[in-house]
């Protein structure tokens, strides 16, 4: 029995218990593919075969964060060995590598289906500028799928595939999310490395995730994301941590522009109230700044940066290119040096302004986009109505935040509607946590099915203490308890920095020793971050027996939380189990 909506937890409960294998759910969902009635959807599949010969590739490696997990990527991404397009076949090259999200992807287990379609250039928030068709949302075919991540956000609202890669320049990774009913999560810009893709304004670029509930998304994020020196805007990770109730910036009555779509705008109250029954003071903002630095992102000289971008290619084969998107990149000659550096002032007034607004709140909660309309609409007006579909999406990239898209109800007509959490850069993890408990709230469940999620994320406060714990105290152990009866909060699995071993200590019950060793080229030992109040934090410390110890423990992704350490002389008669890479794979495999 497949899940359904395809969520990685569930997807990997089958495939330990033995009634799903990932040969099986390929040989699933290339029949789906094959039968799904929107052809627009893909502009390439890896072969059958050699998605087979993934998975079984994978055998005897079912400790992977991803293991046997099938998504897709958006068409200017590279996978290695296949064409990369960007929705142009003139453009068409064959890759000779991975871009460096998809590298990670590779080695955690994952599997790729194949390659999606998109607008052109990534430049577009509607889906209908391609050569290879117009994918359609999957709640009605008359409707548009949003852009320029139309591929990857219909294939997982159909259950095509289990999650998938967008990029995100204006609203591209939160757009197709609502209009079909799934997650997008934007991550703040440099998070995700965006080597191996082909840039739409470099600068602003992010890599999106697209997935059915905020955890899966929140995990591929910690699957791929990481410093990357290949990449010129690529930022370390870290966590801003963010309140438990949350003040909620809104769009006051009179910014609120929905196009004249009056089930949207009461969607879109409904959803207010809902955040508020959870908690969340709502604090009314002048949007006046947020619209004005969304409208220069196609209307001033930024546009610019769209023609760097392909400047060689455009110059000599313009013809090539579609014509809306011609004609918008065609815009960039319009304007000089002078106009960029103009506008960039301008838009750092606006921030000052923008950055006021959010002073007095700790995230904005904004419609994703103000409607949606049909193909036929979107053709007759396209660049017009693609400004009214950024309304509340092109600011975010420019003023460097961080953004999670969220299926928020249903129009009578059955079309739906979503929200987007807007935060600082790096709250990406604080978002998810708010996200999550508004997605669940909201009751509008995943893509077409709309069947609930199971998965919540969670994501330590502001007012909690992160625990590194590597061993009896991992959930499921046997000192786990101790950790729960302080009310303590399982936020993630991770894995350390690299530079740490593991031993197996002489103790009763058994535990292990993490243990820092400055220079050894390990591949990371197997934790889980848990969150608590610190008061309890103390409690817990101060009733730990020797040999364990708190200290500073550095993780995978750059930050240091207090975790757990042993002192030197346990270490004297111990096994050095580090090769098993953490406590629960130690124990599982020893007995």
């Amino acid at each position: 029995m497949i899940p359904d909506p395809l969520e990685i937890s569930a997807l990997r409960a089958a495939y330990a218990e033995g009634s799903l294998t990932p040969e099986m759910l390929i040989e699933t969902l290339y029949g789906r593919i094959e039968d799904y009635s929107d052809k627009a959807v893909f502009i390439s599949l890896v072969p059958k075969e050699e998605a087979f010969a993934a998975a079984r590739a994978l055998r005897g490696r079912e400790h992977l964060p991803l293991y046997g997990i099938p998504y897709v990527v958006k068409d200017n991404i590279d996978v290695a060995d296949m064409i990369t397009t960007a929705a142009c076949p003139d453009f068409a090259y064959t890759a000779t590598q991975d871009a460096a999200a998809v590298a990670k992807l590779r080695d955690a287990g994952a599997i790729l289906l194949g390659k999606t379609n998109l607008d052109q250039f990534a430049t577009g928030l509607n889906g209908t500028r391609s050569p290879y068709g117009a994918p359609r949302s999957v709640f009605n075919a008359d409707y548009i799928s949003g852009g320029s991540s139309s591929g990857s956000a219909v294939a997982v609202a159909a259950g095509l595939a289990a999650f998938a890669l967008g990029t995100d320049t204006a609203g591209s990774g939160r757009v197709p999310a609502a209009f079909n009913n799934i997650v997008g999560l934007k991550p703040t810009i440099g998070r995700i490395s965006a080597a191996g893709v082909v840039p739409a304004c470099k600068s602003l670029d992010c890599v999106a995730v697209f997935a059915n509930s905020v955890n899966d998304a929140m995990t591929v994020l910690h699957v791929v994301e990481g410093y990357d020196a290949s990449d010129t805007y690529s930022r370390p990770a870290r966590d801003v941590a963010l309140p438990a109730a949350p003040r909620l910036g809104v769009l006051a009555p009179r910014d609120r522009n929905f196009a004249g779509d009056a089930e949207a705008a009461e969607l879109y109250v409904t959803a207010l109230a809902k955040a508020e029954e959870l908690g969340w003071p709502l604090v009314e903002i002048d949007y006046a700044p947020f619209r004005d630095i969304a409208a220069l992102l196609y209307g001033g000289a930024f546009v610019a940066e769209r023609l760097a971008a392909i400047r060689t290619f455009f110059e000599a084969h313009a013809d090539a290119v579609h014509p809306v998107v011609r004609e918008i990149i065609s815009g960039a000659h319009k304007f000089s040096a002078a106009d960029a550096f103009s506008d960039i002032y301008k838009v750092q007034t606006l921030r000052q302004a923008a950055l006021a607004e959010l002073a007095g709140c700790d995230v904005l909660l904004l419609p994703t986009a103000p409607t949606i309309f049909t193909v036929a609409e979107m053709l007759q007006q396209p660049i017009a109505r693609n400004a009214t579909l950024g309304l509340y999406t092109n600011f975010v990239n420019l003023l460097d935040l961080a953004a999670v898209a969220l299926p928020a109800g249903f129009r009578p007509d059955g079309l739906p509607f979503g929200v987007t959490i807007i935060g600082q850069a790096f709250s990406d993890a604080a978002l998810a946590h708010y996200a999550s408990a508004l997605h669940a709230a909201l009751g509008a469940g995943a893509g077409i099915a709309r069947r609930p999620v199971h998965d919540n994320y969670c994501a330590a406060t502001a007012e909690e203490v992160i625990l590194v714990v590597a061993g009896a105290h991992l959930s499921g152990m046997p000192l786990n308890p101790q950790l729960v009866d302080l009310g303590a909060r399982l936020v993630r699995a991770t894995k350390t920095a690299a530079d740490y071993r593991l031993y197996a200590l002489t103790t009763t019950p058994p535990k292990p020793g993490l243990v820092h060793e400055p220079g050894f080229a390990g591949s990371g030992i197997a934790v889980e971050l848990w969150a608590l109040m610190p008061e309890n934090f103390g409690r817990f410390v101060a009733a730990l027996p020797a040999p364990m110890a708190i200290g500073r423990v550095e993780l995978a992704d750059g930050s240091v939380h207090p975790g757990f350490l042993c002192e030197a002389y346990a270490l004297k008669n111990a096994a050095d189990i580090t090769a098993f890479g953490g406590w629960r794979a130690y124990r599982a495999r020893s007995g």
